[in-house]
């Protein structure tokens, strides 16, 4: 079993999909790991540190990839990458398959047995293995540390000889696993934290972490979440409420993080451009699912915006990648404990039990064909 870890083609990122403690982990099942030179330098992760942990280093991604049985990336392959795998390879990373069609259809025309670790269900097993969870627990972080980057003002309330310094106020759009923690980042930075999600569940979470929650709390608010436990999409007339709500609410805060998102669709706009101008001089939007169109009216992937009225609306991508290191480490214990349950632990070789739900879930091509209900080309 000959397990092979590349290089990230996109240049924007510079995580890695596996670290020492996982090479060690995927030998021990009986695999010979080679690592492409260079695949964990931006994640802070030498070479030699690697071959300390049992894996050979290849010179380039072809040599890494011959007669590869499992390829571990960080992102979907590139279209010219399908070239280097022999067919038949088992390729598993975040594979964003959403409006990807002729992607896919590129990987299952390769002969790769594909798995899109986004898509794993979350049911108690898996939470190991949840990719969106540990990356986005990392994201919501990294925005609050951004947004003070950005502030230019103390968080906390300080009371000096020379005056009192008020506390920030923060506002969190979206409390899943990324707006929880910024919610807590903010409040351990001593901000006044207030937060709005469309599910009900969340205002117990918002409130155990000390922050305040602020909701149009009707009846359709209170069936607003799906059975996996994401957020619905709600009616005009909800939005309508909210946002009046809302629109008051923002023009208090100082610095306010989105990161509101719907599987397979555009990012929900939140704030509009109106209530962007509504906000002080110096405050800070923090949108997170500017990669998916964003929250805020007026965001630019990649680009830090300053409005008219001096507000800044950040648009960082790939923000978990802003912790290389931290992040690598993560997804990498995540896709080992995945790809431990593809393997024959006797035999030492992989055998994919292709009637177990979490492969079932997450595998998108094999033997030539897109197999996945959800991605299957349209007749």
């Amino acid at each position: 079993m000959r397990v092979a870890v590349l290089c990230e083609t996109d240049p924007a990122e510079p995580r890695v999909a596996a670290v020492p403690e996982t090479v060690k982990k995927f030998t021990a099942l009986g695999a010979t790991v080679v690592v492409q030179s260079g695949a964990g330098t931006k994640a802070g992760v030498p070479d030699g540190d690697y071959e300390a942990a049992g894996a050979s280093i290849a010179g380039s991604a072809e040599d890494a990839a011959r007669d590869a049985d499992l390829v571990l990336k960080v992102r979907r392959p590139a279209t010219d990458e399908l070239a280097l795998y022999k067919s038949g390879t088992t390729v598993v990373a975040i594979m964003d398959p959403y409006g990807n069609e002729d992607a896919l259809k590129a990987m299952a025309e390769a002969g790769l047995s594909t798995f899109a670790m986004e898509l794993m269900p979350r049911i108690t097993r898996a939470q190991v293995m949840d990719v969106l969870s540990s990356q986005a627990n990392l994201a919501g972080y990294r925005a609050v540390v951004d947004g003070a980057s950005e502030y230019g003002r103390a968080m906390p309330m300080m009371m000096t000889a020379a005056g009192t310094v008020p506390a920030a106020r923060v506002f969190v759009m979206g409390v899943g696993v990324a707006g929880l923690q910024a919610i807590a980042t903010a409040r351990r930075m001593g901000a006044v934290v207030t937060a709005t999600d469309v599910r009900p569940a969340t205002k117990e979470q918002v409130e155990s972490l000390g922050a305040k929650f602020v909701a149009v709390e009707d009846d359709e608010f209170k069936q607003a979440e799906t059975s996996g436990g994401y957020a619905k999409e709600m009616s005009a007339e909800y939005q309508k409420k909210q946002a009046d709500l809302v629109a008051t609410h923002i023009a208090k805060q100082d610095i306010v993080i989105t990161t509101a998102l719907i599987p397979g669709r555009p990012a929900p706009k939140l704030v509009s451009e109106a209530m962007v101008a509504s906000m002080k001089p110096g405050s800070v939007l923090i949108d997170l699912a500017v990669e998916r169109g964003g929250n805020v009216e007026g965001a630019k992937a990649g680009e830090i915006v300053v409005t008219g009225n001096g507000a800044k609306i950040v648009g960082h991508l790939n923000v978990p990648g802003r912790l290389a290191a931290t992040a690598s480490s993560l997804y990498a214990r995540n896709l080992y404990a995945f790809v431990e349950t593809l393997v024959d632990k006797e035999a030492k070789t992989l055998a994919v039990k292709w009637d177990d739900e979490l492969v079932k879930a997450t595998n998108l091509t094999r033997d030539g064909q897109v197999v996945h209900a959800a991605f299957q080309p349209k007749a």
